[in-house]
């Protein structure tokens, strides 16, 4: 059987319909997992045009719930792998949707650890771009997740993600230097791609209606770190670890001559983390890791 033609859009879930489908699993929100189930029929079409998903594109999208977003994905032609934790949520997601071509279901958590992928969805990411498909994030994600998630993903090389968040993160992928919303998310968010936030979401495009902003993010892939990737996340951490810290104190613990370092990369050594630029940090790894010994 072939897919469905991509853009006809598949009918969203109302509230009504959410409630029923929970009901007849004997399933409710779960704050544990960040579960805010969308309700606005017009942001899930939002969501998916914003990841432009199309045939042979496979979608990751994490937190399907009871699936309104997964079956519009569907309905466009994209190989969806979906992943839920919630054991409820996943076996109506099996029942509902285990017919339905290009749909793949893994139950679990999609993170192994704070800086790993779920081994069956890193395996998921390998497969694709091996075989030259593009693969793309596009989901309502869980709040609990969110950050750690979209750069591991983006480190495993998808190509696009887009997706809900709440505002709070979404303003730290665009942060700026020497504002509370800069860190290691920033850095690293801006470093591997291009970011974009879309629209700002009320909290009634949501059931249970979260108590803050949400917003519509998109990243594209540009990575400009290759191999230097998880060491400079590691390095940021460091950093960030004591944000207002003084550089040349942070750094006199990784080399003996910091003061230089930083007088030689026109970083001044009383600056603090917060307030140095993405490309100057890179350039600053770069002089610190020389002298470290791998």
């Amino acid at each position: 059987m072939s897919p469905p033609a991509c853009n006809v859009s598949a009918m969203a879930q109302t509230k009504q319909q959410i409630l029923a489908i929970l009901s007849e699993a004997g399933s409710h929100p779960r704050h544990q997992f960040g579960q805010n189930f969308m309700i606005d029929q017009n942001l899930v079409r939002l969501v998916a045009d914003a990841g432009a998903p199309s045939p042979g594109d496979v979608v990751i999208e994490v937190g399907p719930g009871t699936g309104t977003l997964t079956e519009e994905l569907l309905s466009r032609g994209a190989e969806v792998v979906a992943v839920e934790i919630d054991r409820d949520l996943a076996a109506t997601l099996r029942t509902r949707l285990a017919d339905r071509p290009g749909f793949r279901l893994i139950e679990g958590d999609a993170l192994a650890g704070k800086h790993e992928l779920n081994a069956e969805l890193a395996s998921a990411v390998s497969a694709a771009r091996s075989a030259g498909r593009p693969v793309k994030l596009i989901a309502n994600l869980p709040y609990n997740i969110a950050s750690p998630l979209v750069i591991e993903l983006l480190l495993a090389g998808v190509d696009l993600l887009a997706f809900t968040v709440q505002r709070e993160v979404a303003d730290r992928f665009r942060g700026k230097p020497a504002t509370e919303d800069y860190g290691t998310l920033t850095v690293m968010a801006q470093m591997l791609a291009e970011v974009e936030i879309l629209r700002v979401l009320s909290p009634q495009a949501f059931w249970p209606a979260p108590k803050i902003e949400s917003a519509l993010v998109r990243l594209v892939r540009r990575d400009r770190l290759g191999a230097k990737a998880r060491p400079f996340g590691e390095f940021l951490r460091r950093l960030f670890s004591a944000r207002r810290k003084m550089l040349r104190k942070t750094l006199g613990e990784l080399c003996d001559n910091a003061e230089s370092v930083l007088t030689g990369l026109s970083i001044p050594p009383t600056a603090r983390p917060e307030e140095v630029d993405p490309d100057s940090l890179l350039r600053l790894f770069g002089e610190v890791s020389r002298g470290i010994e791998p």
